[in-house]
């Protein structure tokens, strides 16, 4: 199987419950959480549990590489306003260190790499 299709059907794997947004009067109560206080039965309290903790593992991992892609391109030295690892770092308040990781692991995104 070619990676390209091998890196697609990991991602559809990775793809559990979608996250809704909760409406603003349900989050106003700091103990409700997509409903999971109302649900009585362990099993599908752990079920739905577990289904947003991948959903959110799946999400800020998504949101990552997006941090990534666009550290890549502000960073782009073809770009005549583009920024150091120093600005992109204060940008994202990030350290130097880590604007640079993510701006390279952003550039073999933008390439088609596989990141993992």
């Amino acid at each position: 199987m070619p990676e390209h299709e091998r890196n697609e059907e990991k991602r559809q794997r990775l793809r559990p419950a979608p996250l809704l947004f909760e409406p603003s009067e349900a989050t106003a109560d700091p103990e409700h959480f997509f409903d999971l206080e109302s649900i009585e039965d362990p099993g599908a309290l752990l079920s739905r549990a577990t289904e947003l903790a991948l959903a959110f593992q799946a999400a800020a991992d998504r949101a990552v590489e997006f941090q990534a892609v666009a550290a890549a391109q502000l960073a782009d030295p073809r770009r005549f306003d583009r920024l150091t690892p120093a600005d992109v770092a204060a940008r994202a308040e990030w350290t130097e260190d880590y604007a640079k990781k993510m701006i390279e692991f952003g550039r073999d995104l933008l390439r088609g790499a596989d990141p993992h």
